[in-house]
């Protein structure tokens, strides 16, 4: 049987309202003829267009065959397939894709801004919006354009429309903001209607950032920008946008702060204010401000939403008798609440990652109260609440202030974050390994609420550079992130052009740094669309980031001297474990070392990204920089015989990884030293965030596979286990974020959810279960697993642009038994411990060999 899924459009779960006008095309084919093989395809649109059979074995990506699309154009489009045996599949389902506003002129709405009346301090009130209309006529069909300057939550006649949380997230706003389409049809009715919205500050207005951080930051006033289009069955239309004919008010959330909390008085809820017949008459108007429609732009990706809720698993009583509740998992959102008592009564909500002497250990939050309460309304009945301007990062919740007895039953954490699709997975025979492993999960869904950042919890959250710069590898295999990350990059490129250089964090907000380039954290702009590129095979995003790649690697080529990069700051080998814990940026490797080396590795990747998108006279002048900075680097820090002048892990694996030293002589000395280093430390680490990602491919890369191992399966401090033995549930900032009795680091820089040093689970990926792609976007898989570590089993899936591909190993002995799913489209290059790579085609194989267990 041969089946092909209805197409996908470009790296869109949700093809509504695009910003694309030509979206590419994906499927996937599975079938149960062994080794089948694509030869050729047949595409048709709703629009008529249709191209016949196009020979090729393309599936990914591939060009949309028609006319453009229009603003709001909504198209259908289905595929069939055909085999290089002559076999011709079914048509697929149809899949429709629909435009949003693709040209500026589109956007007739102002910004409809609050009375400066009710403007209060920033992280103050969340205010009111609405607009009455009137349906005139059996409808075809509705769509809400809506964006803001702060955070909002739209409604239709009392219903919220959507399920976003936090919208519309956080870009760089002077450059970009994102709108989101919704289909409303189905909210709207003949006659009267209303359309309102909560506005908050966010991160436009709100406060953002350590050390007290900065308010105002994009502007000193919210605003909502909306735009209703409602489509008539006769075919008229009409428009319902912001302008001065809307109205506001205060409503019942005092406050909202992504740091501090929420404040909710329910006392305070105008009943039925999104509804029609509610008398706002008493209310302001709103002001009419303009915008420029030229930064709208659609999203790439998935909005932040509720993903999954969380009861506790035990009550605790603190040690002044405050309940607190432990929700058994460190997670990122908020507490929703069911509550009853008296018209007034105020129940607060604490969070906390940990405990400290039975206690919210709530230093490590610095600045960030991370506090919500919420005033009963005083109902009859049970009153349901929970925050919708805010998230926190935490495990454990004190419940201050609760009428009556608690019962656990009626709280509930609930889990925020951008809604990527799960699409890898890992196990293994160590129970530990596998807690490790999902405990870079759970970090990497707290730490992206709507941008790659480096905690959730604290008062910072921003968009580090270096974090996912070292965690891409890891973030590509086990979520659809290709869509986030695309808008995160734009983002990056966009403050790149305006303040000069890669910043620390995207977005920039000007805090204690100043800008300034900085290797590892600015190398972003070049290693992230390139693991992207590796992961997915999407030339079209090395393109839309090539200039920005360029920029940087020309930039870094004007502050070398000599080819070496040794002035200006850097942050280095960041949280070197050696580090003390007031002076995270103290690290052994010399810094002029790692800013050389990303030089060295960078550049040609850039050589190589120029050669894929035709740029042939760049892929000359990058080849020969590396080349040049590979030599300078070798003569400033290489021995003939291959000894580093600094003697650290981290230097050795990048000299290693980047491929930086002279010949198998070099490499074998530097490799045995890096073995002689890591024993020296009885297999602990001695790596910060530039090492900890490649000290294992690097030992890997010299045969050392048992070094690796212990490494990986130390269990002391500090090591990649020692803080599940600790009972950690993510990953920690440090690698001793809590230290052996139990108390919290000393350090003011202390987060229990940071997922910079679980870019191991990569290696994880690729050598412990041995699925890896061997081709950009796995049209090629490299299966290699390299068993060790007493493990007697490991299995991994992901889920490729091609369908899943599996590979589970089991030894027995010294049997090793691999099964391999290979999908179809594809082919897998399969290479056991001590044997000869064998190629296999689509389907499910089984192997066999001798191994020696390590």
């Amino acid at each position: 049987m041969l089946n092909v899924t209805a197409p996908a459009f470009e790296h869109h779960t949700d093809p509504l309202g695009i910003g694309e006008s030509a979206p590419r095309l994906s499927w996937t084919v599975t079938t149960d003829t062994a080794g089948w093989t694509q030869a050729g395809y047949e595409i048709e649109l709703g629009d008529g267009t249709a191209t016949g059979l196009v020979e090729s074995a393309e599936s990914v990506l591939v060009p949309w065959p028609g006319a453009p699309l229009g603003s709001r154009e909504r198209r259908g489009a289905r595929v069939r397939v055909h085999g290089a045996d002559g076999s011709v599949s079914d048509w697929s389902e149809w899949s429709h894709v629909e435009a949003g506003l693709l040209d500026p002129a589109d956007w007739r709405a102002s910004a409809a801004a609050p009375s400066l009346e009710l403007l209060g301090v920033p992280d103050g009130p969340a205010l009111l919006l609405r607009r009455d209309f009137t349906l005139r006529g059996p409808l075809a069909k509705a769509r809400l354009y809506v964006t803001a300057h702060g955070v909002f939550e739209a409604e239709l006649n009392g219903e919220v429309v959507g399920d976003e949380v936090l919208a519309p997230g956080w870009t760089s706003y002077r450059n970009r903001l994102r709108y989101r389409t919704h289909d409303v049809t189905g909210l709207l009715r003949e006659g009267a209607n209303t359309l309102g919205a909560t506005l908050a500050d966010g991160w436009y207005r709100g406060r953002v950032g350590f050390l007290g951080g900065k308010t105002d930051i994009y502007g000193d006033r919210t605003a909502l920008i909306a735009q209703l289009e409602i489509t008539y069955e006769d075919g008229t239309r009409d428009l319902v946008a912001t302008d001065e004919h809307w109205r506001c008010a205060t409503g019942p959330v005092t406050s909202a702060s992504l740091y501090d909390g929420e404040k909710h008085d329910a006392r305070l809820h105008p009943a039925g204010w999104s509804r029609p017949g509610f008398d706002d008459s008493a209310w302001l108007p709103a002001d009419a401000l303009a915008h420029d429609p030229a930064l709208l732009v659609a999203p790439t990706g998935p909005p932040v939403r509720r993903t999954e809720t969380v009861s506790p698993v035990e009550v605790l009583a603190g040690p002044s008798g405050e309940t607190i509740l432990d929700f058994g998992q460190n997670l990122v959102g908020r507490l929703r609440i069911r509550v009853q008592g008296p018209a007034g009564h105020t129940v607060t909500l604490r969070h906390a990652e940990v405990l400290e002497n039975g206690a919210l250990a709530i230093r490590p939050l610095r600045d960030a109260a991370a506090l919500d309460q919420y005033t009963l309304r005083g109902d009859a009945g049970p009153e349901t609440y929970e925050p919708r301007f805010t998230t926190h990062g935490f495990r454990y919740a004190q419940i201050d202030g609760w009428p009556g007895q608690l019962d656990p039953a009626d709280v509930q954490a609930v889990v925020c974050h951008t809604d990527m699709r799960p699409i890898g997975t890992f196990e293994c025979s160590d129970p530990l390994l596998n807690r490790l492993h999902d405990n870079v999960v759970w970090s990497m869904r707290g730490n992206y609420v709507d941008l790659p950042t480096d905690c959730p919890q604290r008062d910072e959250r921003l968009g580090w550079t270096g974090d996912i710069q070292v965690f891409a590898p890891a973030a590509a295999f086990l979520f659809d992130c290709a869509g986030p990350l695309s808008s995160w990059l734009a983002d990056l490129a966009a403050e790149q052009s305006e303040v000069g250089t890669v910043p620390h964090y995207v977005p920039w907000v000007p805090l204690v740094f100043d800008v300034s380039p900085t290797a590892a954290w600015g190398d972003a702009a070049v290693l992230v669309p390139w693991v992207l590129y590796q992961r997915t095979g999407d030339l079209g995003l090395l393109g839309s980031q090539y200039a920005s790649m360029a920029a940087w690697v020309d930039q870094v080529g004007t502050l070398t001297r000599g080819h070496l990069w040794d002035r200006g700051f850097q942050f280095g080998d960041w949280l070197d474990p050696a580090a003390p814990p007031d002076d995270p940026g103290k690290a052994r490797t010399d810094h002029a070392l790692v800013a050389t080396a990303y030089h060295a590795w960078t550049a040609p990747v850039l050589a190589e990204t120029a050669a894929l998108l035709g740029h042939d006279a760049d892929a000359a002048r990058y080849a020969e920089l590396a080349e040049r900075v590979r030599a300078a680097f070798r003569r400033e820090f290489v021995t003939p015989s291959g000894r580093l002048a600094c003697d650290t892990q981290t230097a050795y694996a990048l000299a290693l990884t980047a491929d930086l030293l002279d010949g198998p002589e070099q490499r074998e000395r530097a490799g045995r030293r890096l073995v002689e280093l890591v024993a020296a430390d009885d297999h602990r680490i001695g790596t910060g965030f530039v090492g900890t990602p490649l000290i294992c491919d690097a030992l890997c890369s010299v045969g050392a596979y048992d070094t690796a191992y212990k490494l990986l399966t130390q269990r002391a401090c500090p090591s990649w286990l020692y803080p599940v033995t600790m009972g950690a549930t993510t990953i920690w900032e440090r690698w001793d974020s809590m230290l052996p009795d139990g108390s919290v680091n000393p350090g003011e820089m202390t987060s229990f959810n940071h997922y910079a040093l679980g870019a191991v689970a990569d290696w994880m990926h690729r050598t412990v279960a041995g699925l890896a792609p061997a081709e950009p976007g796995y049209r090629k898989l490299l299966v290699r697993p390299r068993p060790g570590g007493g493990l007697t089993h490991a299995r991994a899936t992901h889920l490729t642009p091609y369908g899943e591909a599996e590979v589970a190993w089991r030894l027995d002995g010294e049997r090793l038994s691999v099964t391999v799913q290979v999908p179809q489209n594809t082919t897998a290059v399969v290479e056991l411990p001590g044997e000869p790579a064998v190629e296999a085609g689509p389907g499910q194989h089984v192997f066999h060999c001798v191994t020696t267990p390590r």
